[in-house]
């Protein structure tokens, strides 16, 4: 667990960064720290390590005060990705990796295989291991620079905005990759970003800061979408955040109603001989001489968020349950699914005994 416990930094222009922050991360999990620029979470974040030293309270690492240890000791024991992945530009993919460990002591050989295992875990070929950085694409050094910082197993990771600059397609790939290692590591992380939607997906919990340096909410995805501490809290997380809180709620809930059942002023839906859907077709929707996409299906175990986008996107209004084999066993309408979500916001407004 790491405490930040009455924690501030004021620079000597007089500048408040951070004022006064009470926070606990918890173990094994990802904090996130977002808001906007200056806000004070990058700060925070390098209080952590102490590349900031702290102007009054303290920060502890299992109930361990970071200013009792030795600065590059402790440095050694907390894994750190920052922007643009900060790889040695004359080092090989390997030494880059292997830079921390060969610091504690460990055999160059013994390095250059652990170094080449997390190759393979984040997702990259052993061919890269004797390339250099300025041989790889943006996104393979942002994935290099997370191996580095798992290189020592690190029980604590710092994440300085590591994703921020790549396109928005590598960028999803690195999201998803990252919670698989997590998944699998348990590592407990502090990540910074300036972007909600990436606090969102990433968080286990998400420290909302705002000008000042002062936390302006802390807690879990789910409490800041439904639940905005103030209005700052619901104008930073966004309009949409009823919309994207049906993330986080799993379809296996709806009342779905049967195949058969579909009948929209002539329009069918047209299953292969395996009873996959292949799309709409009728003559309300034009050319009846090929079926028109149906722009995606869903499981039981997706979300009522995906749910909603593809009923409002069909073209019929309806979105589409398939089975593990992709056979489509019912169909919701999207007036039924607006009365069903509605159900479902009473029943959550209701007190609790």
């Amino acid at each position: 667990m790491i405490t930040f416990d009455g924690v501030s930094k004021v620079f000597p222009d007089g500048t408040v960064a951070v004022d006064d922050l009470h926070l606990e991360l918890p173990t094994g999990k990802i904090t996130v720290f977002v808001g906007p620029s200056g806000c004070g979470k990058t700060t925070s974040l390098r209080m952590i390590n102490r590349m900031v030293e702290p102007t009054s309270g303290e920060i502890l690492i299992d109930g361990v005060p970071v200013t009792t240890q030795d600065e590059a000791l402790l440095r050694r024991g907390i894994g750190y990705v920052i922007q643009h992945a900060g790889l040695f530009p004359h080092r090989t993919i390997v030494e880059n990796i292997g830079t921390v460990q060969r610091l504690t002591g460990v055999g160059r050989k013994a390095a250059r295989a652990t170094a080449i295992d997390l190759l393979r875990r984040v997702g990259l070929s052993e061919s890269l291991a004797d390339k250099y950085p300025v041989q790889l694409s943006g996104g393979q050094q942002q994935r290099v620079g997370v191996a580095r910082a798992l290189a020592a197993d690190p029980p604590v990771m710092l994440m300085d905005e590591p994703f921020s600059a790549v396109d928005p397609i590598v960028r999803e790939g690195l999201q998803a990759e990252f919670l698989r290692l997590q998944a699998e590591l348990g590592k407990t992380i502090a990540f910074v970003t300036h972007d909600i939607d990436e606090a969102i997906k990433l968080g286990d919990m998400v420290a909302v800061f705002r000008e000042g340096g002062h936390l302006a909410q802390f807690g879990s995805p789910q409490e800041l979408l439904e639940k905005p501490a103030n209005d700052f809290v619901a104008d930073f997380v966004g309009r949409d955040r009823g919309f994207r809180s049906l993330s986080f709620d799993s379809a296996d809930e709806l009342v779905i109603d049967s195949v058969a059942s579909v009948s929209t002023g002539g329009e069918i839906l047209v299953l292969d001989d395996a009873g996959r859907p292949v799309g709409w077709a009728g003559p309300g929707l034009g050319d009846t001489s090929a079926p028109i996409p149906h722009g995606g299906t869903f499981t039981r175990g997706d979300s009522l968020r995906l749910v909603t986008d593809l009923a409002i996107s069909s073209p019929v209004g309806i979105a589409v349950q398939v089975d593990v084999d992709g056979a489509a066993v019912g169909v919701i309408r999207h007036t039924s699914l607006v009365r069903q979500l509605d159900e479902r916001r009473r029943r959550r407004a209701e007190p609790t005994a």
